[in-house]
């Protein structure tokens, strides 16, 4: 099992919660007095698929990062994305390497880079993605996606919705080719958990 730590990092049990390691190996933080220390790193949410519980996604202060060994190191995987900072960050129900994270300006400017809503996909495990915004806002929006405020669910057709600290919460039925707004008057959204009935 791993927690993740908004100022201290990851850390993993594989003693069901006896004792604790960090596992931060790989990460690297310019605002700390030491970029690489053990502890101290501001992870926003970490994500992983069920078929494979050894390969972790995480979204960063900054960066998005990967690990395949269950967080003994961590790569960068942030590659061609508009801004590498965010907060949530998940993964399709179906596609153990298909992952979404939602690029924020940056981590003083929280509202998407131009003005531009956007989901980020990627179909490969990161480095390569795609923006995703057909159906979004695409001027002059400027609201958060938190770290809690992304979900998918599990149908055929993997589903993908997140909520805005604007009050609306979005919705892709097909793995964030499109999107439609499902609410937009709520107070600020600060997380979003779907469960899928059978």
């Amino acid at each position: 099992m791993w927690i993740a730590i908004s100022a201290a990092g990851v850390f993993r049990t594989d003693d069901g919660g006896a004792s604790w390691m960090p596992t931060n190996r790989g990460l690297h933080s310019d605002y700390m007095p030491d970029a690489e220390a053990e502890v101290g790193h501001c992870v926003h949410r970490i994500a992983m698929h069920p078929s494979r519980p050894g390969t972790l996604f995480m979204q960063k202060h900054w960066d998005v990062m990967r690990s395949d060994n269950g967080g003994d190191q961590w790569t960068e995987v942030s590659g061609n994305l508009p801004t590498d900072f965010g907060f949530p960050i998940d993964v399709h129900a179906h596609e153990p390497e298909t992952i979404y994270v939602v690029p924020i300006t940056s981590d003083s400017f929280h509202v998407p880079p131009d003005g531009a809503l956007r989901v980020c996909r990627s179909r490969t495990g990161g480095n390569e993605w795609e923006s995703l915004g057909k159906g979004l806002p695409d001027r002059d929006c400027y609201v958060n996606v938190l770290r809690e405020a992304m979900s998918v669910d599990t149908l055929d057709e993997c589903g993908i919705y997140f909520g805005t600290t604007g009050g609306q919460v979005y919705v892709s039925p097909n793995g964030g080719d499109t999107w439609s707004a499902i609410v937009s008057h709520l107070p600020p959204v600060l997380s979003v958990e779907v469960q899928t009935l059978l």
